[in-house]
């Protein structure tokens, strides 16, 4: 399925269901709206199937709630607690070995996905084997808008071309990075990752895999 471009020299990587399992984020969610966790996860499951937003999960449980304003009000009765944030506990198993192997393969590894601020603090506090961490909050663009892909690059200081964006999604990521020049893999991981791996459109992708030990497998063995 590859494209026959460059080397690749950077792999840059997505953050929520390609490195960090959202399961418990979801679940603290339910727990919060009080609606039952297999609700809330089959509800986002659906709005996935359906290509909405997985904001509108919320409305779906819950019509008419300010996300925002619960967020702030969730702040307040749980000062200093994770609420809808993530960390080193949520990060997936296999992906601190991956991006090692990566690295030490002579990859660059980078960070880069939709993400709130404190997403940054977060992510760095792991102390992961990669180059940068960036959000779509620090670069004030969000994905799947080209300027988002376009920053990707500039921040590799690499072609298009020799840069493979990895991601769950073919919307967010697979298909808005391959317009910008990017090699790409979908990863099948969360609601998105298992229902957008089985469109034909995933067929676009240089690579699907279900790890990142098998991404990097992959780019050992010169399968990209």
């Amino acid at each position: 399925m590859t494209r026959g471009v460059g080397v690749v020299r950077a792999v840059v990587f997505d953050v929520g269901e390609t490195l960090i399992g959202e399961t418990r984020i979801w679940s603290r969610w339910a727990d919060r709206l009080g609606v039952p966790r297999f609700t809330m996860l089959g509800v986002l499951g659906g709005m996935a199937a359906l290509d909405r937003s997985h904001r509108d999960a919320f409305q779906v449980v819950r019509p008419g709630l300010d996300i925002e304003a619960e967020i702030e009000a969730w702040r307040r009765d749980d000062p200093g607690g994770l609420r809808e944030n993530f960390d080193a506990d949520d990060l997936y198993p296999d992906v601190r070995p991956g991006l090692a192997a990566l690295r030490e393969a002579g990859h660059q590894v980078i960070i880069a996905g939709n993400q709130p601020p404190q997403a940054y603090d977060a992510l760095v506090a792991m102390n992961l084997p990669a180059d940068a961490v960036h959000t779509s909050a620090g670069w004030g663009v969000s994905k799947p808008q080209r300027e988002f892909f376009d920053k990707v690059a500039a921040v590799a200081g690499r072609e298009p071309g020799e840069i493979l964006y990895v991601g769950d999604r073919l919307d967010n990521d697979v298909l808005p990075a391959r317009d910008a020049g990017m090699r790409t893999a979908l990863i099948r991981r969360g609601p998105w990752g298992y229902l957008h791996a089985e469109r034909p459109e995933a067929l676009v992708a240089d690579l699907i895999v279900d790890t990142v030990p098998e991404l990097a497998a992959a780019l050992a063995e010169g399968r990209l």
